[in-house]
């Protein structure tokens, strides 16, 4: 297995050039704030930026428990990947990585300022400086099974092909940690139950919504409503239509992992 570390300090993006340094040295798996992240998977572990504080925060990107490694250790023993990207904000910090998991020794370090200019790193300072803002090299469909409640922001990365064509290649997702300087981002339960009343009286099908109940977990939540409907309407349609539009809008709106719909019709 080959070991690879990214290096730089914190806030010059290296998250975000994370996925170009795996596709330019064909790497497998990314170690990054305590998440082990598969090509768009996360398969392991907790991210530090859930913590409710930054010393917290330091602990988890550090592999600092016991439960914590053998999780990444499985899974590594699981994937068995043939090389392994560590980031880290300093040569100090991917060592004690690479020990803790004992992985084989480093074989090359990558410095950010060899892969960043300087105005693309003075911008990813000052972001996360005036708006609290990380970095994480998965789709937000993926992070949000780690950070629902946080704020989100899908980031799509585009180049174009050998064709001059706008082509995808890769995927991001902007959160605010728990320890953000900002403060925590919450919504209320009378907000969502709110949109959801208000999405339900759209459809004319619908006569009336009765309560709606949220259960919030903390990898998502579960929302359940009671309707009554108009005599003859075909109940299946309307509620799968109903289930659709609820989670697709409060993904949209929210940012929350909807991890259920349920509809049921009392009248």
């Amino acid at each position: 297995m080959k070991v690879y570390a990214l290096v730089g300090s914190s806030g010059t993006g290296k998250s975000y050039k994370a996925m170009r340094v795996l596709k330019e040295h064909d790497i497998d798996m990314i170690i990054d704030d305590g998440l082990l992240i598969l090509g768009t998977k996360v398969v392991a572990g907790s991210s530090a930026k859930k913590e409710r504080t930054k010393i917290g925060a330091i602990k988890r990107a550090l592999f600092s428990e016991e439960d914590h490694i053998k999780d990444a250790q499985k899974a590594i023993a699981q994937y068995r990947p043939t090389s392994i990207l560590i980031l880290g904000t300093s040569q100090g910090m991917v060592k004690k990585i690479q020990e803790k998991l004992e992985l084989p020794p480093i074989g090359k370090f990558i410095f950010i300022e060899e892969i960043s200019q300087k105005w693309e790193m003075e911008k990813a300072r000052d972001i996360r400086k005036r708006e609290g803002k990380h970095v994480i090299p998965v789709p937000a469909f993926e992070v949000k099974k780690h950070f629902s409640g946080y704020f989100l922001d899908p980031l799509k990365i585009f180049r174009k092909n050998s064709g001059n064509k706008r082509e995808e290649v890769e995927e991001k997702t902007v959160v605010r940690p728990t320890f953000s300087y900002l403060g925590n981002y919450t919504i209320a339960d009378t907000v969502i139950s709110s949109v959801v009343q208000y999405i339900a009286l759209e459809n004319e099908a619908i006569k009336k919504i009765g309560r709606i109940y949220i259960h919030s977990q903390s990898n998502g939540m579960i929302i359940q409503a009671d309707i009554t409907l108009h005599y003859g309407v075909i109940i299946p349609e309307v509620v799968e239509e109903l289930q659709r539009k609820i989670t697709k809008k409060l993904d949209y709106m929210t940012g929350q992992n909807i991890l259920e719909v349920n509809i049921y019709v009392r009248k």
